[in-house]
């Protein structure tokens, strides 16, 4: 028992930690899950925690996603934002395309490469904000940059903040811009991986209950930070720890 505690703990972190973060949260589940064969990963254990950081996202936005009245344009383009990503996402689910992407090759190529669009799309300083430049052409710009993040490795949030940040939006905007399209790309993978779960004989047990709150947390926690460090900072660091990443997948395969 207490071995399934730890392991659940810290596939939250995980998930918590790399879901907000430009590293790639399937990315490191994948991995971490097939190295160390953690006997407590289960579908049911992965919904719970991409539901944790569901939570986490809506209860930290809370006040923009309750004020509807002022924010109507903005949750709109959220919306519309998320509507490509969720067709293209339920047709590769569908197909079992999406679990051809799960390979270790992929991953390592694709964390190199979208690190490096990164660091290219990140170098200038922006100043376009949500408030005054979000709109319909741009929403559907970063939504086509989305649908890459179906490929474990490439990031959502990463590839959502370097199309920001390539639509000149400044890092503090892209990264809220990114975490908002999160919330229904999290509540459509929720969706389908419950669909699953129900139509199974799947057991319920403490370890969701921990899964859901420890990924809370730690995605709460996540999102508060980032925010301060990338209002002050590049995002430099993630794109070196991404190559560093890439770097020792490479060593493994080859």
């Amino acid at each position: 028992m207490f071995q399934n505690i730890i392991e659940v703990l810290i596939l939250s972190a995980i998930q918590g930690i790399s879901e907000f973060l430009p590293i790639s949260s399937s990315a490191h589940l994948i991995l971490v899950s097939s190295l160390y064969e953690f006997k407590s990963s289960s579908l049911l254990i992965d919904i719970s925690l991409h539901l944790g950081s569901l939570f986490a996202i809506i209860y930290f936005f809370r006040m923009d996603l309750l004020d509807v009245k002022n924010n109507k344009r903005l949750l709109s383009l959220i919306i519309l934002g998320s509507i490509p990503l969720i067709i293209v996402g339920y047709i590769l689910y569908s197909t079992g395309i999406i679990y051809e992407l799960r390979n270790i090759k992929i991953i390592a190529w694709t964390t190199l490469i979208f690190g490096i669009v990164l660091f290219i799309a990140d170098r200038n300083r922006f100043d376009k904000k949500i408030s005054s430049n979000l709109n319909l052409r741009s929403i559907l710009f970063i939504s086509l940059f989305q649908i890459l993040s179906l490929v474990p490795g490439v990031s959502r949030a990463g590839i959502t903040i370097t199309a920001a940040r390539i639509l000149r939006f400044n890092r503090l905007d892209s990264s809220k811009i990114s975490f908002l399209l999160s919330i229904p790309a999290l509540g459509g993978a929720s969706f389908l991986g419950l669909k699953d779960v129900f139509s199974q004989s799947v057991e319920f047990n403490y370890l969701v209950v921990i899964a859901i709150v420890a990924s809370f947390i730690f995605s709460f926690v996540t999102v508060k930070f980032f925010l301060i460090y990338i209002n002050k900072f590049s995002m430099n660091a993630f794109v070196i720890y991404r190559i560093i990443i890439a770097l020792i997948l490479f060593a493994i395969i080859y």
